[in-house]
């Protein structure tokens, strides 16, 4: 089964707000991209399926800036909704990112345009 790493980040004047305010903000931030991969997951549309998933909070970049965001790894598919037999996404696909990205989004204050998340699939071969 394949497995994908999704990774929401928020835009800087929300990161620069988490060095006085960790607990909401990274609060907000686990919130935030937990109930948009569970909504589109669910989405019939999509998936539709109960998903699962690890969340792992990183706040600091690659350049050992400041950058708050997390880290998701999700199994390749989910529960049917019915609870009846498991579903499998496409072995290269797991939910369209511009759709996460827009939903995640619309959970962050202020509705921030520079909000996104970004799904890449782990090779597990």
């Amino acid at each position: 089964m394949p497995y994908f790493h999704v990774v929401f980040t928020l835009p800087a004047e929300i990161g620069a707000i988490a060095h006085t305010n960790k607990a909401v903000i990274y609060d907000l931030l686990f919130k935030a991209s937990s109930q948009t991969l569970l909504t589109i997951a669910a989405d019939p549309k999509r998936l539709g399926v109960r998903i699962g998933f690890t969340s792992v909070l990183h706040t600091w970049g690659s350049a050992m800036t400041h950058h708050p965001h997390v880290h998701k790894i999700v199994p390749g598919g989910g529960i049917a909704l019915d609870g009846t037999r498991w579903i499998n996404s496409s072995p290269d696909y797991l939910l369209p990112v511009p759709v996460l990205s827009r939903l995640f989004r619309g959970r962050t204050p202020q509705h921030r345009p520079t909000a996104s998340a970004i799904a890449i699939r782990i090779d597990t071969s």
